[in-house]
């Protein structure tokens, strides 16, 4: 719904920006990593948010992956109302695994689109090209990724000349100069273009790599800040969030901490009586080689139950849930999720077999997401907003309605 001045969106009211407003989606941010790195004096302009800014914890969505949290932002809704409930499907018709990039899986429309059919210029700048059709969805305005930056548009991306513009080269996709170039983008669009909001979503690489306080995420965190500084000095308000947190997932020997539950599966009924999907399995396998804390489970009715018990009994699961329990809890569509929903501790990850898990690109020590152990981001404006209950339960997607009802 459109009333002049703000939008409706899933249920929830967005005022119209009434300056530049930048919406970040740091992938993987463990809120240690800030933590880290502002007390190892890495991030100064951070620094000085936390204080005269709002700086909050929140909780993304389970699966705590990259698609289901991105749309979460981007519709104000969790993976129930858009739903996109994993970077991959089990698409039960076709009866194969689907990569979740197509709009066509889309339930809900953005903030992102909403806003811009108000006649206000919005500009999107991710990483990955994988999100790049999910998040751009009926928007009228500027969208492309750092990945493809040198094949944007005016037709398709609503904007070219993108590797001029920003003044770097289109990075490797496994490099921290891929979200570099996220950041630079939306500096110079700011400058050059003054969109008044833009969303900007990075890759994980660095925090797949490294830990909190390491030097070289300290590094990245540095590089960002500057960026950070950058546009506080051009006016804008920004947020700061994530679409999840970053744990090791390993044995004490540094190897791969994980529970193979098709192998599982298949030793206690048979072969081909259940079919397990990994909904973190992208393109991008180096990061993490498909192995999350998050797992669902397509079963024989007459099989859940065993499953189930079984299933619970095993060292380093957390949560398992029959689909109904799973579909409440974690805020998902039924019908797109299997009969049972498993999620791992803090340092497991779930893999399906152990013969189609190919490890060898990997650098240990593996560090992954998905479960309810990398659920807390940081949610951060540089704006103080007061009045705001701390301690309710603060998720990422709030971060619009932080960014245009309350920071403006």
């Amino acid at each position: 719904m459109i009333n002049g001045s703000a939008v409706e969106v899933n249920g929830r009211r967005y005022a119209a920006p009434k300056q530049p407003t930048v919406v970040f989606c740091i992938d993987g941010c463990e809120p240690d990593y800030i933590a880290q790195a502002v007390a190892g004096g890495h991030m100064p302009h951070l620094k000085r948010v936390l204080s005269d800014g709002t700086a909050l914890l929140a909780d993304c969505v389970v699966p705590s992956f990259t698609n289901p949290n991105n749309l979460s932002i981007v519709t104000g809704a969790p993976p129930s109302v858009h739903g996109i409930c994993g970077n991959t499907l089990f698409d039960v018709e076709a009866n194969e695994e689907v990569l979740m990039n197509d709009p066509k899986w889309l339930r809900a429309p953005s903030i992102l689109a909403a806003v811009a059919d108000i006649g206000q210029s919005v500009a999107v700048v991710t990483a990955k090209d994988k999100l790049r059709r999910l998040l751009g969805h009926k928007l009228r305005g500027i969208c492309f990724s750092a990945e493809k930056a040198d094949q944007a548009t005016q037709q398709e991306n609503g904007i070219d000349e993108v590797v001029s513009l920003v003044g770097m080269p289109v990075p490797d996709v496994y490099s921290a100069e891929l979200s570099e170039f996220v950041f630079a983008a939306g500096v110079k669009l700011i400058q050059r273009q003054r969109p008044d909001l833009l969303y900007l979503s990075t890759t994980d690489y660095v925090q797949h790599k490294h830990a909190p306080g390491d030097e070289r995420a300290n590094r990245f965190y540095a590089m960002f800040d500057r960026y950070l500084g950058e546009l506080d000095t051009l006016g804008a308000v920004f947020v700061v969030t994530a679409d999840h947190g970053m744990n090791a997932k390993t044995r004490l020997d540094a190897s791969p901490n994980v529970i193979y539950l098709q192998d599982l599966i298949d030793d206690w009924l048979g072969r081909e009586r259940a079919r397990v999907i990994l909904p973190i399995t992208d393109p991008y396998v180096v990061h993490h080689g498909a192995l999350g804390s998050f797992a669902t489970i397509y079963l024989n009715a007459s099989d859940v139950a065993g499953v189930i018990e079984k299933l619970r009994a095993l060292m380093g699961v957390e949560v398992v849930l029959p689909r109904a329990e799973a579909a409440h809890r974690f805020e998902l569509p039924a019908d797109r999720i299997g009969d049972v929903v498993v999620v791992s501790e803090r340092s497991f990850v779930l893999g399906t077999s152990r013969s189609r898990h190919d490890l060898s690109q990997l650098e240990l020590p593996l560090r992954s997401h998905g479960g309810i152990s990398e659920q807390r981001v940081p949610l951060i404006v540089n704006r103080r907003i007061e009045g705001l209950d701390a301690n309710r339960r603060w998720r990422n997607f709030d971060a619009f309605d932080l960014a245009l009802n309350y920071a403006q």
